[in-house]
Parts: C-alpha cells; sequence; structure tokens
C-alpha cells in the first residue's frame, strides 16, 4: 500500500532557495524510504511538506497533490487548507539533525506532549513513556533514572530520546533529517537499527547523512539534485546500478 502520493508537486520561497519542482513519487507504508542527495537539492523542503512545516517558512507558492492514507483507510489531502494541521502533525513525526531535548527529566520529556493532547492517566503514560524508550532503544540505558535531566544524557541519547518523544505520540509516519550527522558510530549503528526494526510499525522517511548510510538503510532511495527529482529505484539498486550519469557521479564523490 501507498502511504504517501505525491502529484506534481511545486514549492518556491520567496528568495528562490530549494525550490522544488514538479517532484511525482509514492512511498509504501512500512519501508525506509531514503531522500538523497547534495545540500540544496529540497530534501529537507520535502520532508517538511509532508507536515506543513513549511507554513512556518517564507513560501510563497505551493502547488501540486500530497495525498497520505490513514491506517484507517482515510485520506488526508495535505495541502488542502481545510486540513487539521494540528492533527496532521500528530499522525506525521518529526526528528531533525540536532537533538533539542527539554529542559524536563527523561520521562517529562516523553509525556509532555501526551499531557498537551489530552493524556492524563498515569497508566497510559508509563507505558508510553517504557514503549517509546524501547523502541528507541533507550530503554535499558536509562529506565532507573527517568527522573534525571534529560539534558545529562549523551548527544547519542538525547538524539534517540527525541526519537522516542516523537514515537510516544504513536504517529503513523515518522520524518528524520539527518539525524546522525552529529553522532559517533555506535550511536548511529543503533539508532540504524532502531529505525530497521521500527518500519514493522511505522512508515519512515529518512534523509540521510551521507551516501553510505542512504545505502546501508533504504528501501526505497530517491535521488535530489536542485529542487528535481532525478532517479528513484528499490533498496539499493540505485547504489549499485544508477541508470542516470548525474546519480552515478554523485554516489561516485565526483560531486557534492
Amino acid at each position: 500500500m501507498d502511504k504517501i502520493i505525491v502529484e506534481h508537486l511545486f514549492l518556491n520561497y520567496s528568495d528562490g532557495a530549494e525550490s522544488l519542482k514538479d517532484i511525482s513519487m509514492r512511498i509504501p507504508a512500512n519501508t525506509i524510504t531514503v531522500l538523497f542527495g547534495p545540500s540544496g537539492g529540497g530534501k529537507s523542503t520535502l520532508l517538511r511538506v509532508f507536515n506543513r512545516l513549511n507554513d512556518l517558512a517564507d513560501v510563497v507558492m505551493v502547488s501540486g497533490k500530497v495525498l497520505i492514507t490513514g491506517n484507517d483507510g482515510s485520506t488526508i489531502d495535505v495541502l488542502d487548507e481545510k486540513t487539521d494541521v494540528v492533527t496532521l502533525r500528530r499522525m506525521v513525526g518529526m526528528v531533525f539533525a540536532r537533538p533539542i531535548v527539554l529542559p524536563m527529566t527523561i520521562r517529562q520529556n516523553l509525556t509532555y506532549g501526551l499531557e498537551l493532547a489530552g493524556f492524563n492517566d498515569h497508566v497510559h503514560l508509563e507505558q508510553a513513556v517504557e514503549r517509546s524508550l524501547k523502541q528507541s532503544a533507550l530503554w535499558d540505558e536509562v529506565k532507573d533514572r527517568l527522573n534525571d535531566a534529560a539534558t545529562a544524557l549523551s548527544g547519542g541519547q538525547q538524539q534517540r530520546l527525541c526519537l522516542a518523544r516523537c514515537l510516544a505520540l504513536e504517529p503513523e509516519i515518522v520524518l528524520l533529517d539527518e539525524p546522525t550527522s552529529g553522532l559517533d558510530p555506535i550511536s548511529t549503528n543503533i539508532v540504524e537499527e532502531s529505525l530497521n526494526e521500527l518500519k514493522q510499525s511505522y512508515t519512515i522517511i529518512l534523509v540521510p547523512h551521507s551516501v553510505q548510510q542512504a545505502a546501508r538503510t533504504a528501501d526505497n532511495a530517491f535521488f535530489f539534485l536542485q529542487g528535481e527529482l532525478i532517479e528513484s529505484a528499490p533498496g539499493r539498486d540505485i547504489f549499485v546500478n544508477p541508470k542516470d550519469k548525474r546519480t552515478e557521479d554523485y554516489i561516485e564523490g565526483r560531486f557534492g
């Protein structure tokens, strides 16, 4: 099943930077879809289209269709002005490159969003804390210090806490914008292994920090260059046998 369908998407910022040009793509459910390419290609912009974070940016034009199919079979027209953005962002969570933990305890970082959403049952909150920390491979490291300050965690732990905070709200889609760019290899490996398990329950869209990470993690890969979708392929095919010379040159390190 296609979780996201994008049809003829165009987007322009007021300064003309990182525009999207006629993007059409289909993202299957319960997979890791990788968007890769050099900086300025439009990857992060596309991520922000999926949960309407671009509403907060200086966008002068956006057109096309972005449709999301919910687990209940309903369809959300993301770009429709009538779409409830709060509901959309509950469904489409996001983790950024730089971990930003709240100045609270580890537990409160996970329960804060749930409480804002109206969940106040103690049992439900504690179950969400444990579940999300286990899903982000952090539970064993912090289960005995949930009341400690989140800022005391290492960088890798903070990033996994941000992932757990996203998962605590039980989204259907998880967007990750270079989530391991500042992490050491061990922490990066932990995050990647977590994502591979999470795709059984979530649809994951990842902007990787390197071609190597893209090749390791991708069930589907889309190569972007200067706002255009150049090539797409399942799995690692695109990294082994790219069809477009521009894709090959980027993968081989000739530019970017």
